[in-house]
């Protein structure tokens, strides 16, 4: 897929945010009127821009770098050895990165079929005709930390079908945990890696919004937040491990600004694709409605951040998904799994598409460019002021 096919269907009249790195180290780059902006000279990093610049106040113009149709990043799994072209960074840097999880009813039947299984997928078919049966219209139907929803919990604890993600998915706090740590996510056309230790595992195809200091959605974005369901099926404490490895969180190609043309209601009501082909020939495709979310999303920002919580430098936001790919992929009742090599697009027609390849978290570029390489880079480039 090309580069320019990766964008969405307005970016003409889009402001796309994002970062690159044309040889000598990461910078801020906008895209507005089909052109791009270098914009390192008025702030070096995504954070400090959006901080520095109210969402009512027009970005200052950069430094241009010519038309958008010139940039033309090259994918990790087509460059070569000499290859010296412009690479397209995941678009945050200083944010902490964020998710929600079980905020869809779907997404909440797997996490309990997950810790009912203790992760082995071969149990999975069994539980999910089980619980479906006894809860999956329910939970449809209730909103979120209502009486209802505090009625329905007592009914599922009288029934036996209690859980840990019920608690989240329909009480009144929402599940929010750090997926990963500043600068280590990965963007478009880069790998990202599952470990090679698990045996059942997936993407999560998801919109991030990205919000600054004060907790202002300033955009959104494309995300990925590679989830192992075996290490957290075996136990909700092993969420870490399930979340957090080297290039398992991808965000991307840019973050839309928020303006006249894309706003929060179109993140309310975007249909998220998931589209994944398999070097043997495997293919899998689905789709998540954020229409169908059990918490509106600027509900999410507010349970982020607050007076019990802060974040100087801004934070990303995944909001969760519905998809939890249940085809099974090899014997029956095995499920789905990634296997090295599968191309994963996750795509929206306001944000473009997010394009990945699969590989096994210790054959993936290690991260090594994390606040102190950035500093220095930045220094020697004479950004900080």
């Amino acid at each position: 897929m090309a580069f320019l096919d990766c964008l969405c269907e307005d970016w003409a009249d889009a402001l796309l945010l994002g970062r690159a790195n044309l040889g000598d180290g990461p910078l801020p780059i906008i895209v507005r009127n089909g052109r791009v902006e270098d914009l390192s000279r008025i702030a070096p990093t995504v954070a400090q821009l959006l901080d520095e610049t109210p969402p009512e106040a027009p970005l200052r113009a950069g430094a241009d770098l010519g038309p958008l149709v010139d940039l033309k990043p090259v994918p990790a799994w087509q460059k070569d050895a000499n290859h010296r072209g412009v690479r397209l960074l995941a678009p945050v840097d200083l944010q902490c990165i964020k998710a929600a999880g079980v905020t869809f009813a779907i997404s909440t039947l797997e996490r309990v079929i997950e810790e009912r299984a203790r992760g082995d997928v071969a149990l999975a078919d069994k539980i999910r005709a089980t619980l479906a049966q006894g809860i999956g219209g329910d939970l449809m139907n209730v909103k979120p930390g209502s009486a209802e929803a505090a009625r329905l919990k007592q009914a599922l604890i009288s029934d036996g079908l209690w859980s840990q993600y019920l608690e989240v998915a329909i009480g009144p706090d929402a599940e929010v945990f750090t997926k990963a740590p500043p600068l280590s996510a990965v963007g478009w056309g880069d790998y990202v890696g599952v470990r090679s230790d698990s045996q059942w595992n997936n993407p999560e195809p998801e919109i991030v919004l990205v919000c600054d200091s004060a907790g202002r959605a300033r955009g959104a974005a494309l995300g990925n937040d590679v989830n192992l369901r075996d290490f957290e099926g075996r136990s909700a404490l092993l969420l870490g491990k399930a979340k957090d490895n080297n290039a398992a969180c991808a965000i991307g190609p840019f973050v839309r600004l928020f303006d006249k043309h894309f706003t929060i209601d179109d993140v309310r009501k975007a249909v998220v694709q998931l589209e994944i082909t398999g070097a043997d020939g495997f293919e899998l495709r689905g789709a998540s409605s954020m229409s169908q979310i059990s918490r509106d999303p600027l509900e999410l920002v507010r349970q982020t951040i607050g007076r019990h919580h802060q974040y100087p430098d801004g934070f990303a936001l995944f909001l969760g998904t519905m998809f939890a790919p249940i085809q099974d992929r090899g014997a029956p009742g095995q499920g789905f799994t990634h296997r090295i090599g599968d191309r994963v697009r996750v795509s929206t027609s306001v944000l473009g598409v997010l394009e990945n390849e699969v590989t096994h978290c210790d054959m993936a570029p290690p991260w090594t460019f994390g606040l102190g390489a950035l500093m220095k880079n930045l220094a020697k480039r004479g950004l900080l002021q």
